[in-house]
């Protein structure tokens, strides 16, 4: 039984004829006959009778509309929520890599989620790739350009990059972090490339690097919201690269215009904005 079902019971009650259920409803008499017969059937009870040619509900069909009248007061309450809640109101699914989520992302979220009591903020972070384009998420930070795509594509930021490498030795005694293969076009592998390092250490996870760089006996590069410790570490030599990495925003075609997104889209912007002011 669905909604659409219970609010025949109701018009017919009110009404009193199929005649009267199906104008209040717009839909056809024999339908309003059939759709109630059915949900007879379904409950095993018969919910009217008919006198004085008007159906009178049975003594069944009055504990069935006082449920009828407990949901559609409850579902009122529902619709008044955004009412009562001031600015955007909705919840937002943002998949992004763990570092964005935890360096640039939350420490900024309360703020946000302050100004606005009606938005709420879910962070996907699972080292599984989540499926964009089967709407797994409404937002996505990537670091690569998608090449295609059922969705809004749009730069977020571009974020500098930092060449670490222990003062005290030069870099050939140093173990060398890289990065996998797969990102062999991003601009830190560029730059290790020209340098003629050969990668002792591979992962896909800054803060496996970070914590390398921050032992002295490894050289890499990072993100300049992965390092900020770092960079004031006097044991440490840091050159900032040429070539900055761009970050890219997915949003979801129907989400374009919503006033909730725009609202987190502009956060979004300012976090980064944030980091490169060195906030």
């Amino acid at each position: 039984m669905n909604w659409d079902d219970l609010r025949i019971i109701a018009a017919i009650r009110d009404e009193g004829t199929y005649a009267g259920a199906s104008a209040r409803l717009r839909i056809d008499e024999t339908t309003v006959g059939r759709r109630l017969a059915r949900i007879e059937r379904a409950l095993g009870l018969r919910l009217f009778e008919a006198a004085d040619g008007l159906r009178k509900p049975t003594r069944q069909c009055d504990v069935v509309l006082a449920h009828i009248q407990a949901m559609a007061a409850h579902a009122e309450e529902i619709g008044r929520i955004g009412e009562s809640l001031p600015g955007p109101v909705g919840r937002l699914r943002i998949a992004s890599t763990n570092a964005i989520a935890e360096e640039v992302l939350a420490p900024r979220t309360g703020a946000l989620l302050r100004a606005h009591p009606g938005l709420t903020l879910q962070f996907l972070t699972s080292s599984d790739n989540v499926k964009f384009s089967r709407w797994e998420a409404d937002l996505a930070i990537r670091l690569r350009k998608p090449d295609k795509g059922d969705f809004a594509i749009s730069k977020l930021a571009e974020v500098r990059l930092y060449f670490f490498e222990p003062a005290a030795t030069t870099a050939g005694e140093a173990v060398t972090c890289a990065y996998p293969d797969e990102l062999g076009g991003i601009p830190e592998m560029q730059f290790l490339r020209a340098k003629r390092l050969r990668a002792r250490c591979v992962t896909d996870n800054v803060r496996v690097i970070h914590r390398l760089i921050q032992s002295h006996h490894a050289v890499g590069v990072l993100p300049e919201h992965s390092c900020v410790d770092l960079l004031t570490d006097r044991r440490l030599r840091a050159t900032l690269l040429p070539k900055r990495r761009d970050v890219w925003l997915l949003v979801q075609n129907h989400l374009k215009r919503d006033v909730a997104t725009r609202v987190t889209i502009d956060w979004l912007r300012g976090c980064f904005q944030d980091v490169a002011r060195g906030g």
